[in-house]
């Protein structure tokens, strides 16, 4: 019979003398303390985590795994040590998700594997550039600045990632609680003032009977609504996750889009040439880093572009000529590339290139903001408006029928 695992919370000393704790998922209290262990950590006192405790983060997201670069090249340029570098991590990391993966690159280095080597055997967190440029630091004897340059690309991902979450959230939001007014308006309002109508037997405006009507309709049929909705929804969230020909279509129709398509070109690219400069400035070969880049530009579109920039590469085009032929390169970019090639300054000319676009998605988002505030308050003002006067247009009849 198979022990059921369950989650233990512990405490010990590291190899430092240090105190440390930290959760830890496992099948009894002497295996957790036998990993520790191994782990050389020596501990002291495993226990089985209280139920009514917060949950912990059990995965890492993007936002951990920049802090994560940005605290190993911090420590690695003050000249502490790798392994000692991750004890301090862990320390101080609250997500055991972190602490986990740090234990398994400790593991992985303590048993002969370069950083590299290590970072390759977590693919869920590390891509092939990321590991890539670690090889060449590594090889170079530059993995103190090279973590910095990750560490500072991956700030700026995340930065241009949460200022376009940020863009669209609070639209949303507006949008929703619009429609959640309508809604209670004709779910609660509107049948009280039809009861109320219905007493005096007067002949109601066609536009104040066809809101009750439709009153009607929406709460005999909310929630299949919601059903339709709801499962709309989802269906398109999976398609889109797991269907790259619905996700290259559906990116398609949004690049189509006035602002919003520009906000998303001017996106890409920045990421785009952001990474490209990254890698190019380390060392890798332009051929070699387009591949990892075009899977680190976050757009499927772009992505299925910067393959064919690799395809052209290979045939002997330079990058300049190759941007060019496609149209989803702005020709200011192109040709700021090809000065850069010409002047042996091709990463410099790709990090302009990206402040370039940077700066131009946080104009693109204050233009969205300027044309979506208005537009919003006109929807929801026809909206709630066009119910309110639809109930209050009987009442300026009322004379007559009295």
């Amino acid at each position: 019979m198979t022990t059921k695992t369950r989650t233990y919370t512990w405490q010990g000393i590291d190899r430092h003398g240090a105190r440390i704790s930290g959760v830890h998922d496992g099948q009894s209290p002497a295996l957790i303390k036998a990993l520790l262990r191994r782990r050389g950590i020596r501990p002291l006192h495993v226990a089985l985590k209280r139920s009514f405790s917060p949950p912990l983060p059990t995965t890492l997201n993007t936002r951990d795994l920049t802090a994560f670069s940005r605290q190993l090249a911090t420590l690695f340029q003050a000249g502490i040590p790798l392994l000692q570098g991750f004890d301090i991590i862990a320390e101080g990391a609250s997500n055991p998700a972190l602490q986990r993966l740090i234990g398994a690159l400790k593991t992985d280095i303590g048993a002969g594997c370069s950083l590299a080597e290590a970072l390759r055997k977590q693919p869920r967190h590390f891509d092939a550039l990321y590991c890539n440029l670690i090889a060449v630091g590594e090889l170079s004897g530059r993995l103190d600045s090279l973590l910095d340059e990750l560490a500072t690309l991956q700030e700026k991902r995340e930065a241009l990632h949460r200022r376009l979450k940020k863009a669209m959230t609070y639209p949303l939001l507006v949008l929703l609680v619009g429609f959640g007014v309508a809604a209670l308006l004709l779910l609660k309002v509107v049948p009280q003032f039809e009861s109320l109508f219905a007493g005096f037997g007067a002949q109601l405006p066609a536009f104040t009977q066809a809101v009750i009507h439709l009153a009607d309709w929406f709460g005999n049929n909310l929630l299949p609504l919601l059903g339709v909705l709801v499962g709309a929804g989802m269906g398109a969230r999976q398609a889109y996750r797991r269907r790259p020909a619905f996700r290259l279509w559906a990116l398609q129709q949004a690049l189509r889009l006035p602002v919003a398509g520009a906000l998303l070109r001017h996106a890409a690219m920045a990421r785009f040439a952001r990474t490209l400069a990254t890698a190019f400035a380390a060392g890798v070969p332009l051929l070699e880093a387009l591949g990892p880049v075009a899977n680190a530009c976050g757009n499927a579109v772009y992505e299925q572009a910067i393959q064919r920039l690799r395809q052209a590469l290979a045939s002997g085009s330079s990058l300049s000529a190759a941007m060019r032929a496609n149209p989803l390169f702005p020709p200011l970019s192109v040709q700021m590339c090809g000065i850069g090639e010409t002047s042996g300054t091709l990463d410099d000319m790709l990090k302009r290139i990206a402040d370039h676009h940077e700066q131009a998605v946080d104009q693109q988002l204050d233009q969205l903001a300027s044309l979506l505030e208005p537009m919003i308050v006109l929807i929801l003002g026809l909206l709630v408006g066009s119910l309110v006067i639809a109930m209050y247009l009987p009442i300026f009849t009322l004379g007559d029928v009295i």
